[in-house]
C-alpha cells in the first residue's frame, strides 16, 4: 500500500465538455493533489477533433497539469486489446475509452474518469476503478473544494454543451441529494 494519492486517467468526453463550457480549471482544482494523465490515444482524439471543435485546443494548450502517457508496454497493449475487442466498432469509436481503461488498469492505484455506460460495463472482472464525473464533483463538494451552487452552474453549462447527465437544467442539487452524494 502506498501513501501517494491515486492517479486519475481522464477520458476525452469529460475533457471536451469541460473545455467547451470553459470549466477546465475546475478539474485542475479538484485533482490538484493527484497525478492526472491521459493516454496518447486520447490526446490524438482531442487533436483530431480541433478542426471541428476549436474549444479542444484549450485541452492541449492550457493543461500542463495533465501528463500524456504513451501506451507502449506489453501490459498496456494487452489491456487495450482486451477493451478494444469489446468496445471498438468498425468506425473506431471508443478507442479513447479503451486507452483510458488500459492505462488505469496498468497504473497502480489509478482511477479512470469515464462517463460512458458501455465502457464502464466493459470493466467487469477487470482490476479497474472507474469514477464518473458527477461523482468526482460531489466528492469535491464534500471535501470543501467546490460549492453546490458552483457545481450546479457547471452542470447547467455541461448540459448546454450537450453532455449527457441524468437531470435537467437546475437539477444538480436535487439529483445529488437523491443519490446520497452530498
Amino acid at each position: 500500500m502506498t501513501d501517494e494519492p491515486p492517479a486519475y486517467v481522464l477520458d476525452t468526453g469529460p475533457l471536451s465538455h469541460f473545455a467547451k463550457a470553459q470549466w477546465l480549471g475546475v478539474l485542475k482544482t479538484v485533482l490538484k493533489e493527484h497525478r492526472v494523465c491521459i493516454p496518447d490515444i486520447v490526446r490524438e482524439e482531442v487533436r483530431q477533433g480541433i478542426p471541428h471543435h476549436p474549444h479542444l485546443r484549450s485541452v492541449l494548450d492550457e493543461t500542463p497539469w495533465i501528463e500524456v502517457v504513451p501506451l507502449d508496454t506489453e501490459a498496456q497493449l494487452s489491456a487495450f486489446s482486451h477493451y478494444a475487442k469489446r468496445l471498438v466498432g468498425p468506425d473506431g469509436r471508443n478507442a479513447g475509452e479503451c486507452g483510458v481503461l488500459a492505462l488505469a488498469e496498468t497504473t497502480p492505484g489509478a482511477i479512470a474518469v469515464i462517463d460512458d455506460r458501455v465502457a464502464t460495463e466493459a470493466i467487469r472482472g477487470r482490476p479497474v476503478v472507474v469514477r464518473r464525473t458527477l461523482g468526482l464533483l460531489c466528492e469535491a463538494i464534500r471535501a470543501g473544494l467546490l460549492t453546490v451552487p458552483l457545481v450546479s452552474a457547471l452542470a447547467d453549462d455541461l448540459l448546454e454543451s450537450r453532455y449527457r447527465i441524468p437531470f435537467g437544467t437546475g437539477g444538480f442539487a436535487a439529483w445529488a441529494e437523491a443519490q446520497g452524494l452530498l
